[in-house]
């Protein structure tokens, strides 16, 4: 029984942790590396045996050493998880311990044989409670950062402290309620273990509940700090447009009056002077004309920069969008939606090797109350395309108009359609506005 408790037993609770440390990494390993940390296990229940301070130590070290060689994960999130997972497992079974200590005098005496038998069984429930605690924390405190250098002592100090002062504490009450007469005596308060051991518990789920929440802040608050230059970027597109729109307009105002000098040069002899102020009509309106025609100035402003970057990148593009203008949809909104969607396949198109097929493609078109944006990109091809902010933003702004978003991959193709629904009536859109 003494092999299969320490060995048996002993090498399924620390793959249980391992599961655990290697699911808060959000790491995926091959099945054999679960034997290669089995067997480091073994070693570690065959020559640690200096007692509760030296096993978390080296159940820490052990975790620490999987998650940097083989996890592949950086030495401030494993330490940070190892210490976590070790803790959790230490106070699961110093509860059940606890509990098996109040209740094993109560029940001894109706059948002992029996109720030593049912204890020793129950005594793996500890097990139990360490996978749930376990769950509850995968479910509910995953941390999807990267763990700050100036945030690790933060919740590692606590974690340390929480273990220290079990011990400490353990310890003297095992050394009161142990007395030495004619015979050992020992009157050990379970109560207050387990007062201690539950406390440890609760305090270990508010310090990663504080964590989370201090990662959330700090993710918002960059965030806050992207939008803003976001918002100050596209201001200056709305500016810049207004003003290409000024000049435009002042242009066609005196479109007559250069018609008419270019008239007046020919008729008077002098066609390389006409040929000249022709050439710098082509100047004015190439200044004022812009890479893409989408109906809408800002817009227009928009793609030409952003497309004029892919292109300098050795990125193919190609644009068929025509916008409504004037529209209920506020200029903002589309660049909003323009701007993340051509940043993230620009950074998509960056990603994949040399050689490779880069290509952007921005199409719309207006059906009745209806607005499709498509911008289709290129990218590497391997693994999942995850959500960030930009495309949050792009789904914002789709809800506020009633409309939806959806992302397709097939293959190296990647994607993005936003559906916009404009009412004719501009009290709808008022609604959706407010």
């Amino acid at each position: 029984m003494d092999f299969f408790n320490v060995y048996i037993m002993g090498s399924v609770q620390m793959l249980v942790g391992f599961h655990f440390f290697v699911r808060l990494l959000q790491k995926n390993i091959k099945i054999y590396y679960y034997g290669v940390f089995a067997a480091g296990a073994l070693f570690v229940i065959q020559f640690v045996k200096a007692g509760r301070m030296a096993d978390f130590g080296a159940f820490v070290l052990l975790l620490t050493v999987s998650g940097i060689w083989i996890c592949h994960a950086d030495w401030k999130s494993s330490v940070l998880y190892a210490a976590l997972t070790v803790e959790i497992m230490h106070l699961s079974y110093g509860i059940v311990n606890s509990l098996q200590g109040m209740l094993y005098p109560l029940a001894y005496p109706f059948h002992p044989k029996l109720v030593g038998i049912a204890f020793m069984v129950l005594g793996n429930a500890a097990l139990l409670l360490a996978a749930v605690c376990y769950r509850m924390v995968c479910r509910y405190f995953s941390y999807y950062e990267t763990i700050k250098k100036q945030y690790v002592l933060m919740i590692l100090i606590p974690v340390l402290t929480i273990f220290l002062m079990g011990e400490y504490i353990t310890s003297i009450i095992y050394g009161l309620g142990v007395t030495n007469s004619s015979e050992i005596m020992i009157n050990i308060n379970y109560f207050q273990i387990l007062g201690i051991q539950l406390l440890g518990m609760a305090s270990l789920f508010c310090v990663m509940f504080a964590y989370k929440k201090l990662l959330q802040n700090f993710h918002l608050t960059t965030e806050l700090s992207l939008l803003e230059q976001e918002e100050h970027s596209l201001n200056q597109y709305v500016e810049e447009a207004k003003a290409n729109y000024d000049k435009t307009k002042s242009f066609r105002h005196d479109i007559k009056n250069h018609i008419t000098v270019v008239k007046e040069l020919l008729q008077g002899g002098k066609p390389e002077q006409a040929l000249d102020y022709i050439g710098d009509m082509e100047d004015m309106t190439e200044e004022l004309s812009f890479p893409c025609s989408t109906n809408n100035p800002v817009a227009d402003i928009l793609l030409g920069n952003k497309l004029g970057i892919a292109e300098s990148m050795g990125i193919d593009v190609c644009c068929s969008l025509l916008l409504p203008y004037p529209c209920l949809v506020r200029d903002i909104d589309f660049c909003i939606i323009l701007s993340n969607a051509l940043d993230n396949a620009i950074h998509a198109c960056r990603d994949m090797d040399d050689g490779a097929r880069k290509y952007i493609r921005v199409s719309g078109r207006i059906q009745g109350d209806f607005i499709l944006l498509e911008i289709e990109n290129s990218f590497q091809g391997k693994g999942l395309f995850r959500t960030g902010t930009g495309l949050s933003n792009v789904k914002a702004i789709a809800e506020k108009y009633h409309g939806a978003v959806s992302v397709k991959t097939q293959g190296t193709e990647f994607m993005l359609s936003v559906l916009l629904i404009i009412p004719q009536h501009s009290e709808s859109i008022s609604r959706q506005m407010g």
